[in-house]
């Protein structure tokens, strides 16, 4: 690993703090065993660690519930092994035949494909558009519903161009349509604070691995108390065994199977970290790390960017391209000749690189993380300048 140069934060958090390693390690060869299924010490451990973390992510995602002196039903915090299956979850469980769906075009696939297949089996589907920049107009949102409307899915940061968009607002006309509101969090997740309550969501979806610095293979979803979906998946709990039918009750209702206990340790410990460094300090280094890469990059004649302008309402995470450069050219060069790892092609998102007129080849993607640092930038902005120099004529 000596010499990388990790850019590309918005596929994986990478390096995962030693906090993460040493919880997973410690926890899977002391007490890796099915939590719950017996009355044995290691499994009541095992299950203490499950329910421990399921409230501290319920206490994350509902931060004005909890302040307020209230409380929200923990067990409504369900894990599954990413934010796809997450969404599928959410999108099987509430969306049927003769439905109507709202959502974006700066959705990523893990959206998309799953309303689409609701869509082949008898849905409807109101793909909602952005602005130049890929701000989402809630006003839009709001035209888009129908008498028959049972979802709104909408994207708080994309994976492509970083842009954050206004959940408030959104969640604001969702209330006031009285259709529930699912958002992605897969990008934000343990980046910016959002709040359930304070944005009406009814369902938030997360993946473990980004910037929650858990393992791969976690993830999960956030029920809102009010919410009403049904479960999807079938088969054992560890309780009430005799019960011919998947039990009702959450998280059972969402949930089957053995769970990733050793990946639920690092969850845990991904967010112990997140809170030890502060939410806002964290954004605030990926920010300023940021800003110093674009205004580098803007020196550069060729580069040009796709998506926001500005440094408010986004994430650190940034599309360009160099002038009569294929992305994924400029991509090899900087892997092969500069150790520097990025993303290149559309990111599996079409639908946003179609608005930006991205498509068929895409982008560069660079997405900044709490262990980047300004030698790591520098030499990223000296790449690109080197690169643009030889472009062709």
């Amino acid at each position: 690993m000596d010499g990388i140069i990790y850019l590309d934060n918005a596929a994986t958090s990478f390096p995962k703090p030693d906090l993460v390693h040493d919880t997973v390690r410690e926890f899977y060869s002391t007490m890796g065993v099915n939590p719950g299924r017996t009355g044995c010490d290691l499994a009541i451990g095992a299950e203490e660690m499950v329910h421990g973390t399921r409230k501290a992510y319920s206490a994350f995602f509902n931060r004005s519930i909890i302040e307020a002196g209230e409380t929200t039903d923990p067990n409504r915090l369900v894990y599954t092994l990413n934010a796809t299956m997450s969404i599928n979850l959410v999108i099987n469980g509430t969306v049927k035949p003769g439905d109507h769906i709202v959502t974006t075009m700066v959705e990523h696939n893990s959206v998309i494909r799953p309303v689409n297949h609701k869509v082949k089996e008898g849905a409807e589907a109101t793909y909602v558009v952005p602005d130049d920049e890929g701000y989402i107009d809630p006003e839009e949102i709001r035209k888009a519903i129908r008498k028959n409307t049972v979802l709104v899915f909408v994207n708080h940061g994309s994976n492509v161009t970083g842009v954050v968009q206004d959940m408030k607002a959104i969640g604001a006309v969702c209330k006031d349509e009285g259709v529930p509101l699912a958002v992605d969090c897969a990008q934000t997740a343990g980046v910016l604070p959002i709040d359930m309550a304070e944005c009406n969501i009814s369902f938030l979806t997360f993946t473990g691995h980004k910037g929650l610095f858990g393992p791969s293979g976690t993830g999960g979803i956030c029920v809102a108390d009010d919410a009403e979906i049904e479960g999807t998946i079938y088969g054992g709990t560890g309780v009430r065994s005799a019960e011919p039918y998947h039990l009702k009750e959450f998280p059972y209702r969402l949930e089957a199977g053995t769970l990733n206990i050793a990946g639920i340790s690092g969850l845990h410990a991904g967010l112990q970290w997140i809170k030890q460094k502060g939410l806002d300090s964290i954004y605030s280094h990926e920010m300023e790390l940021f800003q110093m890469l674009h205004d580098g990059l803007s020196e550069i004649k060729g580069v040009q960017f796709w998506g926001p302008k500005g440094m408010k309402n986004r994430v650190a995470t940034m599309s360009m391209t160099v002038e009569n450069f294929d992305a994924q050219d400029v991509g090899t060069i900087l892997d092969v000749e500069y150790n520097i790892q990025t993303r290149t092609g559309l990111h599996c998102a079409p639908l946003i690189h179609e608005h930006h007129g991205t498509v068929p080849r895409g982008t560069v993607r660079f997405s900044i993380g709490p262990f980047n640092t300004k030698e790591h930038i520098d030499t990223a902005i000296r790449a690109i300048a080197e690169i643009a120099a030889d472009r062709p004529a």
